[in-house]
């Protein structure tokens, strides 16, 4: 196990944690004060307005294309506001978050492991997590494959005439998928989200996974480094760095409820300041209710 700190002993094949795995929660003590971020008082955005624009799925975008955008859009707020804690203090030589400050990946009393390549959970410092959760993000969302950034429609299709180019004087029919041609949950007619916008059959799960993760680094980042760095950023109580990182979180909870991207039982660190958010309403009473929740089909 010495060699499981080293970033060296991950492959590309290295995967997140499907789970949720906390550590058994330490006891809580008695009258024990709530952490500065989960009190109402710091629960501010540093930012005004609805966030329902942003979450909700324009109309005449697939669903598919919109779950994506919202994954890398919410992956590249985070990853930004990540920077604080990544970035190397030259002071010290060496990131606020590091081996030392944050030997383990947790969010509170909930502690998270990463797997590896024969998925055995396995821990790692926060830093290190938060690096293998971007390097398999960065794959995953620039990998055609699994978002894929051409419809089908800009391929060519076979048609039943036996020829590629649209007949001048009849209207063409599609030729029907053969077991050549075409996988064979298609021939099964089985369906999913995303399929016919070229999505793969895992996409949806795929989705809910960078959602998990990226509410882990959330969790950390507010239970490990709220006030240093965020308070210390915003010089008191009336400044930007706090608040930046809420409106940054709210936007990310607002599209996770309102599609139904997070468990409840993966938000249990943030649960208290989700809770305030929602009673004041900046994570509109839509979102809320998970008005617009997936189901994928069976």
């Amino acid at each position: 196990m010495s060699g499981v700190t080293s970033p060296a002993c991950f492959s590309s094949a290295t995967s997140p944690s499907s789970e949720n795995i906390p550590n058994t929660p330490e006891p809580q003590a008695t009258n024990e004060q709530p952490k500065f971020f989960l009190r109402e008082k710091y629960a501010k955005l540093g930012v005004k307005g609805n966030f329902m624009p942003l979450a909700a799925q324009p109309v005449n975008v697939d669903l598919a294309d919109w779950l994506a955008h919202q994954t890398v859009e919410n992956y590249r707020l985070v990853s930004t506001i990540a920077l604080c804690i990544q970035e190397v203090d030259t002071n010290t030589g060496k990131p606020i978050c590091n081996m030392d400050t944050c030997p383990k990946m947790t969010a509170g009393r909930h502690s998270y492991t990463w797997l590896d390549n024969n998925r055995n959970p396995v821990p790692v410092s926060a830093s290190q997590y938060i690096s293998l959760v971007q390097r398999w993000m960065n794959g995953k969302i620039t990998d055609p494959k699994a978002f894929p950034t051409d419809t089908p429609g800009n391929t060519s299709a076979t048609y039943a005439s036996g020829t590629e180019s649209i007949p001048p004087s009849e209207k063409p029919i599609a030729a029907g998928p053969t077991a050549l041609n075409a996988p064979l949950s298609n021939l099964a007619g089985k369906d999913w989200i995303g399929k016919e916008a070229g999505f793969p059959e895992t996409f949806f799960n795929d989705c809910r996974t960078c959602f998990r993760q990226i509410f882990r680094i959330y969790a950390h980042l507010y239970h490990s480094h709220w006030i240093d760095p965020f308070w210390h950023l915003s010089s008191g109580a009336n400044s930007q760095g706090w608040t930046d990182l809420n409106s940054c979180f709210v936007h990310f909870c607002t599209v996770a409820k309102l599609y139904g991207l997070l468990s409840e039982k993966d938000a249990e660190p943030m649960q208290p300041l989700i809770d305030i958010w929602i009673a004041n309403g900046s994570i509109p009473p839509e979102a809320a209710n998970g008005t617009h929740t997936v189901v994928p089909p069976r």
